[in-house]
């Protein structure tokens, strides 16, 4: 005997018109939470159209749309999402994280929910191993929520901390970002900034005309050139929003998920031409060249991607690939300052050396340089702690660290530069090089002073000197004798030589010490 239905078929329809009812509110609710208020500033995209140009199309996951703003007094405004887009997409098929903070919605303000949203996706950012992306829009804490909008600050800097070696850390600045807001992008691996657009200081030109009667503009003070410049917290200049996110994804193509995985590989394709390399370097020690040129006629496709191209341009730093493969690129350029090596030079090269280091993409480093900047300026501003940051950025590295003296390697600056006495694994030398304590000219002053002095003629004494002196100390050759060179070759066979040494290097283990970390001189 069958047992007929206990329910009714009225009741299965009524169920059925119910949880069509239910799904068509979930569809208005989403429709309604997501609906785009126009920017304020013309051109200027909305946070969702720059997460929807950032990320491969279609590949955006919201989380945290219907996360509300806290209640701050009656009749008060609870925007769904709490001005603060928060989810997970793709870039070029490979999962990231992003957030981007709405400035239509509380001036892109941080309250307690926004907080906790961002919050929320750093830690889903570590758990999945993904790097995160902020694009930032924001005037700073939401003064009505008080002390809870600056506790999310220091919870997200916390975070910009643990992450900080693990995932890589990009911080978009697509408008202000002013007060504690712009410590997180100061922690993060790289800032982007767009040209007259963006501003980036903790205390605005009216706070600072009031407490201290300096006039100033929020450009002077913290404008995208300034920050790209001047002060170097920021490491891209972008014309504007979509040339910003244009830059993240390229800077995404050099690197790796997080610090245990391998950085993405690609085809290799050839250099413009190598042949070239043999007639870069001038004859005159004195005279400049563009180092750049012997770089693009060794890395893949001849393309580099500088960090911090305006800033202490007397050193390069850059990502580029060899064979496909992505390597970080420091070298002197003569063109600023003979490539002398100064404060910022120091930070800006000690500070790439240890990105990359942190996450196992190798080193190549081109040396030309009388050393490092003498001056009373340069000592009182620290030049010994400071400068000894790069030293010590060299010295801590363990991932494959290969170097090429191209001309001048005087002094400290030999030292700093990838020697083999921090740890380079393979050094090359070109038949231009010259190692030595200092210059010809400074070693024949100081080494022949009594002599030049005493001279009938001190010019053709001074010359003589200068001759015999290169003629021992102005060539790799000594160095070579040491096995401080590795191998001294022909310029034209550099980009061969790197490529093969890469490949050696490929398995390089380098156990450290058990420690907490380090003590670098800050």
């Amino acid at each position: 005997m069958t047992r007929e239905a206990t329910t009714p078929q009225a009741t299965k329809t009524g169920s059925a018109d119910g949880t069509a009812a239910r799904i068509a509110d979930l569809a208005h609710r989403q429709e309604q939470a997501a609906v785009a208020v126009p920017p304020r500033r013309r051109g200027a995209l909305g946070a969702r159209e720059r997460i929807e140009r950032l990320l491969d199309q279609g590949s955006f996951t919201e989380t945290g749309l219907f996360v509300r703003a806290r209640p701050t007094g009656d009749g008060a405004r609870r925007p769904d999402g709490d001005g603060v887009v928060t989810g997970y997409g793709t870039v070029d098929g490979r999962p990231v994280c992003v957030f981007a903070q709405d400035s239509t919605v509380f001036g892109g303000s941080m309250g307690e929910a926004f907080g906790e949203k961002t919050v929320a996706l750093m830690d889903l950012a570590l758990k999945t191993g993904c790097p995160v992306i902020g694009l930032n829009d924001s005037g700073g804490a939401r003064i009505q929520e008080g002390v809870a909008s600056l506790a999310l600050y220091a919870e997200l800097v916390r975070r910009n901390v643990k992450a900080s070696g693990v995932i890589p850390q990009i911080s978009v600045v697509l408008g202000p970002c002013a007060g504690g807001a712009a410590y997180s992008p100061a922690i993060t691996d790289f800032t982007v900034m767009v040209d007259g657009v963006s501003h980036m200081f903790v205390t605005g030109p009216d706070v600072i005309e009031a407490v201290t009667g300096e006039r100033t503009t929020a450009e002077e003070l913290g404008g995208a050139r300034a920050s790209n410049s001047v002060n170097g917290n920021a490491h891209f200049l972008a014309a504007d929003d979509e040339d910003a996110l244009d830059i993240v994804r390229d800077l995404l193509s050099y690197l790796p998920s997080n610090n245990l995985a391998r950085p993405p590989e690609y085809a290799p394709a050839p250099a413009p031409g190598g042949a070239g390399l043999d007639q870069v370097v001038p004859d005159r020690t004195g005279q400049a060249y563009d180092m750049r040129d012997i770089l693009r006629a060794v890395v893949d496709d001849g393309e580099l991607l500088e960090v911090q191209e305006l800033f202490a341009p007397n050193i390069v730093c850059a990502l580029a690939r060899l064979e496909g493969a992505s390597v970080g690129v420091v070298a002197n350029q003569p063109l600023h300052a003979a490539g002398v090596l100064d404060i910022d030079a120091s930070e800006k090269a000690a500070r790439f050396v240890r990105f990359c280091d942190a996450f196992g993409i190798p080193l190549v480093t081109f040396a030309d340089v009388p050393g490092y900047l003498s001056g009373v300026h340069q000592e009182r501003a620290g030049i010994i702690r400071r400068g000894a940051k790069l030293l010590y950025a060299y010295a801590e590295a363990t991932v494959p660290k290969v170097t090429v003296v191209v001309r001048k390697a005087y002094g400290g600056g030999y030292a700093v530069m990838g020697s083999k006495h921090l740890g380079a694994d393979l050094n090359l030398a070109w038949p231009t090089a010259r190692i030595a304590v200092m210059g010809a000219e400074g070693a024949v002053g100081v080494l022949h002073r009594r002599e030049l002095a005493a001279a009938d003629d001190p010019e053709a004494l001074r010359a003589r000197l200068v001759a015999a002196y290169e003629s021992v100390h102005g060539t790799p050759y000594p160095a070579a004798e040491r096995g401080y060179v590795d191998a001294v070759i022909a310029p034209r066979e550099t980009r061969a030589q790197l490529c093969r040494a890469l490949r050696a290097l490929r398995g390089k283990r380098a156990p450290m010490p058990e420690r907490r970390h380090g003590n670098i001189p800050l």
